[in-house]
């Protein structure tokens, strides 16, 4: 990894402290900064709540067996794309076939330090290559996105598609920088994974779109109540990002993007919803048209706000 890179978090599940010592010993922090649980059920709680870029898991663990666990996070459409390695001893690789799992590398106990260094390398850049994640919130990208909707609109699913918007993000953006606004997308990202994986544990999809826009899918019937939480969640976190007097306020003062300064309400989220009742939709564009219609009427409220499209009900 060049000193250039960005910093990864990593994964390490194991019971073995000394394999655990000995895989954080190889990179420093500011490269990889990696999390160790010695439980399988912690692990699963830590991951699903925050996507790391890479994971390490033993094959003996208390609770779980590391197969059980990989296949847990690998049937998580969301969470397939974050690469998994199994450390194996001799045995273990004996008795397992490894080609009927969906590890994407593995690693021989005892070994050398260099190898296992180097697979865990290769493993986070292969997946740089090949998906398309947001690189600050680590959720699907735009392809991922439109393949995924588009494969629901062809099988002629019921099913929302939301699409959620921040209001006066840039106004937040351009008072207190960059830092603080990734903090803020950073969150949006965490509420809306956490959220919608809560309401629909079974179904759904989450994406990031780009800059302050996030999208997700549920089944028709959860939409209200999973945008129902999602604001509750947001209005009730994102004040803390404001400095006391701001927050105090409930507004700040900031430059709009004609140059002209002026005051704006604290930050809230548009969420547009779009139904596939009855299997209506034909192409993917045809969401996006009218969720961009519903996010205008949306931003007629300067508090957080959901608009369903119901033409198709």
């Amino acid at each position: 990894m060049s000193k250039s890179q960005e910093q990864t978090s990593g994964v390490i599940v194991t019971a073995d402290d000394a394999l655990a010592g000995r895989l954080a010993a190889l990179w420093p922090d500011k490269l990889i900064n990696w999390t160790v649980y010695n439980l399988a059920s912690a692990a699963m709680e830590g991951i699903l709540t925050n996507l790391p870029g890479i994971i390490v898991i033993s094959m003996s663990l208390p609770d779980l067996s590391g197969i059980e666990i990989l296949n847990i996070i690998k049937a998580e459409n969301v969470y397939r794309q974050v690469p998994i390695m199994l450390c194996l001893t001799p045995d273990e690789f004996t008795e397992l076939d490894v080609s009927a799992t969906e590890a994407d590398d593995f690693f021989i106990l005892p070994g050398q330090d260099e190898e296992l260094k180097a697979r865990i390398q290769l493993a986070v850049q292969r997946a740089g290559r090949s998906l398309d994640a947001n690189p600050l919130s680590r959720l699907p990208g735009n392809t991922s996105i439109i393949q995924y909707v588009q494969k629901r609109i062809d099988n002629k699913d019921d099913f929302a598609m939301c699409y959620c918007d921040l209001d006066y993000f840039k106004s937040f953006n351009d008072k207190y920088g960059f830092t603080r606004g990734d903090e803020v997308l950073l969150m949006t990202a965490r509420i809306v994974l956490n959220t919608v994986r809560f309401v629909s544990p079974a179904d759904y999809f989450v994406g990031h779109v780009g800059g302050d826009d996030f999208m997700f899918v549920v089944p028709t019937s959860l939409a209200e109540k999973t945008c129902q939480q999602l604001i509750a969640a947001f209005d009730s976190i994102v004040p803390q990002f404001y400095d006391p007097d701001d927050r105090a306020k409930q507004s700040i003062v900031s430059i709009d993007r004609q140059g002209v300064t002026r005051i704006f309400p604290l930050m809230a989220i548009s969420i547009a919803v779009v139904t596939n009742t009855g299997g209506k939709l034909n192409h993917v564009g045809e969401a996006s048209a009218i969720a961009t219609n519903l996010k205008k009427k949306a931003k007629e409220s300067i508090s957080s706000i959901y608009v369903i499209d119901r033409r198709q009900n």
